[in-house]
C-alpha cells in the first residue's frame, strides 16, 4: 500500500503527507498553556529565534501543531512535505499554481508558501533536516 495520493487528471501528485499545521496566536503564553495543559498535548520542541517564539505540539501524532507568535491569529497554514521542493514547484507552476513569496528556510528544510483562490494558506516543504528541533529538545524539558 502506498501513501501517495491518487493522481488528479492523470498527473502525479507531488504532495507526500501533511507534516504541520501552523497556527497563529495573539497570546502565546495563554495558547501554549491551552494546548499543553487543557488539551494534554506533548510539547515536542519550543524555541525563541529571530524575534519569534514557536512551539510544536503532539496532540494525537503527526501532523504536529505549530504555535507561532509571529503569525497573526486566527490563522492556520497546512504544510505538506514534498520529495524535491524545486521539482514540485516547477510541476505545480506548470499547472498554473503560483507561490506566495519566495523560497525560505525553516529548521526542517526549504519551504514555499502558497494560497488557494479563497486565500487559505499552505506551504510545501522539503524535509532536508527532518525533526532536527525535536532531536535537540528531547529530554531537556525547556525552551531552546
Amino acid at each position: 500500500m502506498t501513501n501517495k495520493a491518487a493522481p488528479a487528471q492523470g498527473r502525479a501528485n507531488p504532495f507526500k503527507r501533511l507534516v504541520y499545521v501552523y497556527i497563529g496566536t495573539s497570546n502565546y503564553d495563554d495558547d501554549r498553556e491551552f494546548y499543553e495543559k487543557k488539551l494534554g498535548a506533548r510539547v515536542v520542541w519550543e524555541f525563541r529565534e529571530f524575534g519569534a517564539r514557536v512551539a510544536a505540539f503532539d496532540l494525537c501524532g503527526e501532523p504536529y501543531l505549530l504555535l507561532a507568535d509571529h503569525v497573526k491569529a486566527p490563522s492556520k497554514r497546512l504544510i505538506y512535505e514534498v520529495d524535491d521542493l524545486d521539482e514540485a514547484a516547477r510541476d505545480l507552476k506548470g499547472r498554473g499554481w503560483k507561490p506566495d513569496g519566495g523560497r525560505f528556510e525553516i529548521p526542517d528544510g526549504p519551504c514555499i508558501n502558497f494560497k488557494d483562490r479563497s486565500g487559505n494558506e499552505y506551504a510545501i516543504l522539503q524535509m532536508s533536516r527532518p525533526h532536527i528541533l525535536e532531536k535537540g529538545f528531547e529530554g531537556s524539558g525547556r525552551e531552546k
